[in-house]
């Protein structure tokens, strides 16, 4: 199962930081005709990103395109279970994306609409986040 991770970092460590505001790039349709659009703000991890990326292309039985426009590259340290406080900050335990408002998450091409929209529902039921199906207006 080979999930997305940065190959290198500048930095092993980084600070939790907040998601404030709404998305200043990546709020509309670049690739397919349909895509899945982020309502919340929130850190969504690589596995979750891997499973709703299985839950389209099972749907769709591999008919179709499909884009990932989010890539997890903040690493989320961890701290052992029944470790007492202090000794430093934990090592990274996963790989994480910060989503805001706005931002599309999966694109999808080539197929019929009630398909994507089955697809994405499938995929929105896989993140932690409030998502809504959109639509390349022509």
């Amino acid at each position: 199962m080979n999930m997305l991770s940065p190959k290198k970092t500048k930095f092993r460590k980084q600070f939790k930081g907040r998601i404030h505001g709404t998305a200043k790039g990546n709020f509309e349709l670049n690739y397919g005709s349909y895509g899945l659009k982020a309502l919340e703000p929130e850190r969504v991890t690589s596995r979750q990103i891997e499973s709703a990326r299985k839950a389209i292309t099972r749907y769709l039985k591999r008919a179709g395109r499909m884009w990932i426009r989010i890539f997890p590259d903040v690493p989320v340290s961890k701290k052992p279970a029944e470790i007492r406080m202090g000794k430093g900050k934990g090592s990274t335990e996963y790989w994480a994306c910060r989503v805001k408002p706005g931002r599309i998450m999966f694109e999808v091409d080539g197929v019929p609409i009630d398909d994507a929209k089955k697809a994405m529902s499938l995929a929105a039921a896989k993140l932690p986040i409030k998502c809504k199906f959109v639509e390349r207006n022509i």
